[in-house]
């Protein structure tokens, strides 16, 4: 059975949200006379990498990642390109696949998923978020550090997944993933209190 790996690689040198924390981590205690085994002590912000936001990340009320229901990271999804779209992805980019969709959606919109931070990156238009719930969607992903545009402060599209119940996946990496229906596996972490949680995503082929 194939398996799509669509998680980046986490090191120091992992793109963050300016003024977030950025991956860091020291060792503790190294294998050596009297010490049987490597220790590290590990620093980052949960939105490094692949990561599943909690709905606590855009509202105070909310819940944090350890409290969310797993069950929409974990089954049938479908892959869309909508490659080249623009600012936004609107339902415009996504229409052409939208025929019996599985609860999971997860959009390609970059040839190449970006190694550094850029501004100019597609994101969900809210209007899109609330088509794909209509359309019976409960995870919807991205390949892009935000389903929202990294200037805004309203977070729009955040607060229509708050708003539709939607649970989310940011920096996914589909450069090698065609577009198509597989199985996801991408579950957080039980980090209690959290408002993200880092996620080793993949996607495995259907057996028919």
């Amino acid at each position: 059975m194939k398996v799509w790996d669509i998680s980046p690689p986490v090191s120091g040198r992992s793109p963050v949200f300016p003024g977030d924390t950025v991956y860091e981590q020291q060792w503790v205690a190294r294998i050596g006379p009297g010490c049987p085994a490597n220790v590290s002590a590990i620093t980052l912000s949960p939105h490094v990498g692949a990561h599943a936001d909690a709905p606590l990340h855009y509202a105070d009320d909310a819940q944090p990642i350890g409290e969310v229901d797993l069950a929409p990271y974990l089954g049938p999804c479908r892959v869309i390109h909508a490659i080249g779209c623009g600012p936004l992805v609107g339902v415009q980019h996504l229409v052409h696949a939208a025929r019996g969709l599985p609860p999971r959606v997860l959009v390609r919109t970059c040839r190449r998923a970006a190694q550094t931070w850029v501004d100019d990156f597609s994101a969900f238009a809210p209007e899109t978020v609330e088509w794909l719930a209509l359309q019976g969607a409960t995870l919807i992903g991205i390949d892009t550090a935000s389903v929202d545009p990294a200037a805004s402060k309203s977070l729009q599209s955040h607060q229509q997944l708050r708003r539709l119940d939607l649970r989310v996946l940011e920096n996914l990496v589909l450069d090698d993933v065609p577009e198509g229906d597989y199985e996801l596996i991408a579950l957080p972490l039980r980090w209690v209190d959290a408002d993200a949680s880092p996620v080793r995503a993949i996607l495995r082929e259907i057996r028919q």
